[in-house]
């Protein structure tokens, strides 16, 4: 099986522009931040049942590639998927690309470390083995139910 892909669609706001109508280079790292959470939801989670299990996820990389810039009201397709997990850390990629030409935008990647609320490197395939097999599957592409464990709502 292929990698799964989730897909999240924004419209490029005024605030996000520059005086030239060009959406300011930090706002891919937002919509990095959109994607990734977006794909968490679609799983079933969200960052606040990952907190309220005790499970953190802090950045520890980031890269970003420019190609061609978004503008002012463009509609944009941000593809996120699992690039890799490990007990120890997970590794999102993105890619960024306008609807409806799907000119490529940007792409790039977040680096995660497993950790506590202590801020302690946490092995989560040990401490979470249902959170990590779903991942795992993902990673891998199959299709998985959502993940319960927590009555949190967002």
């Amino acid at each position: 099986m292929g990698e799964r892909i989730f897909e999240t669609s924004v419209r490029v706001r005024y605030k996000e522009t520059d005086q030239m109508g060009v959406v300011h280079h930090t706002n891919y790292i937002v919509w990095f931040e959109v994607g990734r959470t977006d794909l968490l939801r679609q799983l079933g989670l969200s960052y606040r049942d990952l907190e309220g299990r005790g499970i953190l996820l802090p950045v520890v990389d980031l890269s970003c590639r420019y190609v061609e810039a978004a503008r002012y009201d463009d509609e944009i397709r941000i593809l996120t998927r699992i690039a890799d997990l490990t007990p120890g850390k997970i590794i999102f990629s993105y890619e960024i690309r306008r609807k409806p030409d799907d000119a490529k935008l940007a792409r790039g990647s977040t680096t995660h470390l497993w950790v506590s609320r202590e801020m302690k490197r946490m092995n989560i395939q040990r401490s979470h083995p249902e959170l990590y097999e779903m991942l795992a599957a993902v990673r891998e592409g199959e299709e998985v139910g959502t993940c319960s464990g927590s009555s949190s709502s967002s």
